[in-house]
Formats: C-alpha cells, sequence, structure tokens
C-alpha cells in the first residue's frame, strides 16, 4: 500500500491525473442529478418569461454592472427572509440566461423588489440614489433617461431565448421590436426593476 502511494506521489502527472478523475466523479455526482430535480428544472407557478421590454431591461442591468453589488439571492435564514422577504428558489430562474445568484451586497438584495417601491420612485432613485437614500454609495445613472431603444435586436435576442428554452410565441418575439422602440433605458430598467420576485409573491 505504502508502494503505491510512493509511486503516485513522485509522479506529478499520474497524481495531477487521478485528481482530475476523482473531482470529476464527485462533480458529476453533485451536478448531474440537479438537471433530473424539479425544483430545479421547472418554473413555479406563476413564473412568466420576461416581456420584450423587461428583457431589454435586464440587459441594461447587466451592462451597467449592478450586478457587482446587487446579488439577486435570498438565503434560508430568518434575518434574510425578513429583510428580503421569501429565500430564493431556483424555478424562479429557470428563464434566466444567466441568471444573476451571488453574495455580493456592496447594495442591498434585489430579488424581491418588484413592487416594492414606485416607477418614480425608481427614476428617482436611478437619477440619483442620494435624492431618497442619502447614505447611499450607488453611483447615478442619469443617461438611461437620455439613451432610446430602437428594438434593432430585441427580436434577435428573444429567438435567442426561445432557443435556450423559454417559452416565447412567435407572436410575442415578432412583437417584440415593437414593445421596445422609442421607449428610454430608464423605462426598460424600471420595467426590469418592477418584474423581480413578483412569482413568489403572488403565491404568499
Amino acid at each position: 500500500m505504502s508502494n503505491g502511494h510512493a509511486v503516485v506521489e513522485k509522479n506529478v502527472g499520474l497524481m495531477a491525473l487521478l485528481i482530475v478523475i476523482v473531482i470529476s466523479f464527485g462533480g458529476l455526482a453533485e451536478i448531474v442529478p440537479l438537471f433530473f430535480l424539479k425544483d430545479t428544472t421547472e418554473p413555479v407557478a406563476g413564473l412568466k418569461p420576461y416581456s420584450a421590454l423587461q428583457l431589454e431591461g435586464r440587459d441594461i442591468y447587466l451592462r451597467e454592472g449592478c450586478y457587482n453589488c446587487h446579488s439577486q439571492m435570498i438565503r434560508p435564514f430568518r434575518a434574510e427572509t425578513e429583510r428580503y422577504g421569501h429565500y430564493s428558489v431556483a424555478g424562479e430562474f429557470v428563464y434566466d440566461h444567466p441568471f444573476q445568484w451571488g453574495s455580493k451586497r456592496t447594495g442591498p438584495d434585489l430579488a424581491r423588489v418588484g413592487g416594492r417601491y414606485s416607477d418614480d420612485w425608481h427614476r428617482v432613485h436611478l437619477n440619483n440614489p442620494r435624492d431618497v437614500v442619502p447614505e447611499s454609495n450607488m453611483p447615478g445613472f442619469p443617461w438611461l433617461n437620455e439613451n432610446v431603444l430602437d428594438g434593432t435586436d430585441t427580436v434577435a435576442k428573444m429567438k435567442t431565448m426561445q432557443t435556450l428554452g423559454v417559452p416565447y410565441t412567435d407572436e410575442e418575439v415578432a412583437k417584440g421590436a415593437e414593445e421596445v422602440k422609442g421607449k428610454t433605458e430608464m423605462v426598460a430598467l424600471i420595467a426590469y426593476l418592477q418584474n423581480l420576485g413578483t412569482a413568489i409573491k403572488t403565491q404568499r
């Protein structure tokens, strides 16, 4: 037995190969079963795909790097659920590609922000956060009021999401550009934020 260990420990290539094999089997044992669990692969009741406007808003959220300071993952701890609401479940995010789970919280978690504030509050907050939260260190995003969507890429984005399993109808895809054309990026981002977490809220 000791001789076997000595062979492995003295042969860096063999040891590296065996480590890769062990990690691969361990990873497969943990990850593969998730593909067969309904809780992780099927949407929660009431979940709807993002509208074209919300989808554009989500892309703006990603572009501006909002995820660097705001998580969208409420853990099942009392301190978190009392502050933010129902803990996050995988079925809420089956239409998100990529999903926004994470643990970075320079700002508060946004998983349940939908419907918590008015559109006007979000508009003021995104223009200059300190107008509504004096101690905030979040930067303002006033240019979102000036940037107007033309819908050029909206249909392509929705078709891509269709390919990834989001159940958009062909009619919804065809009308996507029309829905967003002429609206500002601010309107789109607010539409996205107002949708976050609402599927679970309707069940509570």
